[in-house]
């Protein structure tokens, strides 16, 4: 289970690295991706598993591909 985990927390903090590079709060991340604020915050804090469709929405609304949310 620690596998899973380690990679939700790593997905999470590049989200968040990637999001205060852009100068957006959660909240308007959540708006440019159609996402609720507090699950952009769950994901940041490695709380939800996010789906393909999710994180597409993301990389699309901070602007890079969906690999980079994975470096």
């Amino acid at each position: 289970m620690k596998a899973n985990s380690d990679i939700l927390i790593q997905f999470g903090k590049r989200v968040r690295q990637l999001r205060k590079d852009k100068g957006f709060s959660q909240e308007e991340l959540a708006h440019r991706a159609d996402l609720h604020r507090t699950y952009i915050g769950m994901i940041e804090r490695a709380e939800k598993n996010i789906t393909l469709i999710n994180i597409e929405k993301i990389a699309n609304s901070l602007d890079v591909k969906i690999n980079e949310l994975f470096e």
